[in-house]
């Protein structure tokens, strides 16, 4: 019984073969698309943007960045249609969603939902380092 049941299991997690092949892979160097400029939502300081998926062929179905806050910088609140998904890689940030403020140190990842408003401030005497990610709207 507890055969059958893992090869029912593993029959149902096998890829089937898609009608049309994928596009091949997409390789971005962040040096190709790195920009300073004033943070989204409320213009609060600069900050260096790398809007990787920017370069990807269309169609895609996420946006993947990488955004650098500058010391006193912020990205303000503002209300999401998507989930969202804050990491930081170096640096230090309160986020906040829906009034509720978090501190955010090297390692660690604020998921946030479709609906709240959010936004998230650099603190600390070094840039604030995040990859952001998030679906494409269809």
């Amino acid at each position: 019984m507890i055969a059958s049941l893992l090869l029912m299991t593993a029959a149902a997690a096998t890829p089937t073969p898609s009608s049309k092949p994928a596009p091949p892979m997409a390789i971005v160097d962040e040096r190709s698309v790195q920009k300073d400029e004033p943070n989204p939502h409320g213009k609060i300081g600069m900050s260096t943007a790398y809007r990787i998926s920017d370069a990807v062929p269309q169609p895609r179905r996420m946006e993947f960045r990488k955004r650098i806050l500058h010391v006193g910088s912020a990205i303000g609140l503002h209300p999401i249609a998507h989930d969202e998904v804050y990491y930081v890689l170096s640096g230090t940030g309160d986020v906040t969603s829906d009034g509720e403020t978090r501190a955010l140190t090297p390692g660690m990842a604020a998921y946030l939902y479709d609906g709240a408003n959010v936004g998230i401030k650099q603190t600390g005497k070094e840039p604030l380092a995040l990859i952001i990610a998030y679906p494409v709207k269809p």
